[in-house]
């Protein structure tokens, strides 16, 4: 940090000055900076939704947080808020928090104020912003350009773009003298090809409105297939990887060295494996029988399929695997059906990588489910060993929230564990960007 920073505060989160005008920069996401080709920087990472932040202090050299916290509820009459700071224990207070800028600035004011961050200063604010369209294939310092273009796809994101845009208005008032660093969720699935990305609808509705697959969980499959060629010693440059993202929201993506040739959702993050509240991949059919038979309006169809369906709509109990995981095994048909038709049409997406990429080289499970549940991983894996794909299930029973292989050692595809780190990314891609400046 420079003597002019150091002196600006005495303590608290401090603002480096910029003496250049920022410009438009851009890092090829198809990097991971590793920490020996960083600059030593502290980095906030930003994850705006439309009534929640949440937010991570990252230091680029080791990858260390040093603080995290969320606020939810903003917009209520009370909001919730959780903060950690070090190795100590989360602090859980209700905020006062109208509004986007009032959460950051109320989180914020307690971050400066903790003993452990005295004196730190933040160089740089990573926000991850879900929706770049067609315009973003890399990570980009924000200007009023680039604002101007997450505003411009709004359409596609109606849900997630406006609040991630609240953050990074909220975010450079707090921070006006570093630069603001836009990671999207598309970027990693640009390098599809036309056969991956297109649907079979006139063309024009391509060219007039951007109605193709876009793929969302970008960052994270990116930090997890370049992890998985480190833990799985593979080629860097010649690889075939299926990685398969399983929380709430669930994706996979095919990566061929290096890059995202396939992807299962679509326009938006309702396509695709069946998740937590959303369907997945649907016959369009269903919409229309969806506003005849129940007479329902269009905005009434969407909050069907993102919010009631998937595996609360499927079970009819819970979207959180581990509630029906819990069911199930005291008997809950419903909530048994619900788990194998999850995994079933997991199983199916590997199926299809396995022909899109021509083989495989290794698969990762990561996210939630991917990472904390054995029962789900094998039962996707499950009637693919004539494919080579064969688990271990001591190996599986053990890896939890840890990096693990967890296929035989003759399996001829390696399957993992590969706990992701999307903050990392959002903060590595900052720095590297903040350096270039």
């Amino acid at each position: 940090m420079s003597d002019e920073g150091k002196d600006k505060e005495n303590k608290g989160l401090q603002s480096i000055s910029s003496p250049l005008p920022l410009i438009l920069s851009v890092f090829p996401s198809s990097l991971i900076p590793h920490r020996s080709s960083l600059p030593p920087m502290l980095v906030l990472v930003i994850n705006c939704g439309s009534s929640s932040l949440k937010l991570d202090l990252i230091e680029t050299e080791d990858g260390g947080t040093k603080a995290s916290g969320v606020v939810e509820r903003i917009g209520a009459v009370t909001a919730l808020a959780r903060l950690t700071v070090g190795e100590g224990k989360a602090e859980r207070f209700p905020l006062d928090a109208p509004d986007h800028a009032r959460a950051l600035d109320q989180m914020l004011k307690r971050l400066r104020e903790h003993p452990e961050l005295a004196g730190v200063a933040v160089g740089a604010v990573g926000h991850r912003v879900v929706h770049g369209g067609e315009r973003f294939a890399e990570s980009v310092v924000v200007d009023e350009e680039v604002r101007d273009a997450i505003l411009d796809a709004f359409d596609l994101a109606p849900l997630h773009n406006p609040a991630n845009l609240k953050g990074i208005e909220a975010a450079r008032a707090a921070f006006p003298d570093v630069p603001h660093v836009a990671v999207f969720d598309t970027a990693f699935h640009q390098t599809l090809p036309p056969e991956a990305y297109l649907y079979a609808i006139p063309r024009r509705l391509y060219r007039r409105y951007g109605i193709r697959r876009y793929g969302f969980h970008g960052t994270s499959h990116r930090y997890v297939s370049r992890r998985l060629v480190e833990a799985a010693g593979l080629d860097p440059q010649r690889h075939r990887i299926i990685t398969l993202h399983l929380g709430n929201g669930c994706s996979a993506c095919a990566v061929r060295d290096g890059k995202s040739v396939d992807t299962s959702m679509g326009m938006t993050p309702t396509g695709g494996m069946v998740m937590g509240t959303r369907c997945g991949d649907l016959d369009p059919g269903v919409v229309f029988e969806l506003l005849e038979k129940d007479e329902l309006t269009p905005a009434e169809v969407h909050t069907q399929l993102n919010r009631f369906s998937g595996l609360l709509g499927l079970s009819g109990y819970a979207a959180d695997m581990r509630d029906l995981l819990a069911e199930a095994a005291g008997g809950d048909v419903r909530c048994r059906e619900a788990i194998d038709v999850f995994c079933y049409r997991a199983r199916q997406v590997i199926g299809s990588y396995l022909a899109t990429l021509g083989g495989c080289d290794a698969i990762a499970f990561t996210a939630g489910i991917g990472e904390n549940s054995p029962e789900v991983r094998a039962g996707i894996c499950a009637g693919l060993e004539g494919l080579g794909i064969q688990i271990d299930s001591a190996a599986n029973e053990a890896a939890v929230g840890t990096e693990a292989r967890i296929s035989t050692e003759g399996a001829s595809i390696p399957v993992w564990v590969v706990p992701t780190n999307e903050e990392l990314v959002i903060a590595r891609d900052a720095a590297r960007l903040a350096a270039q400046r």
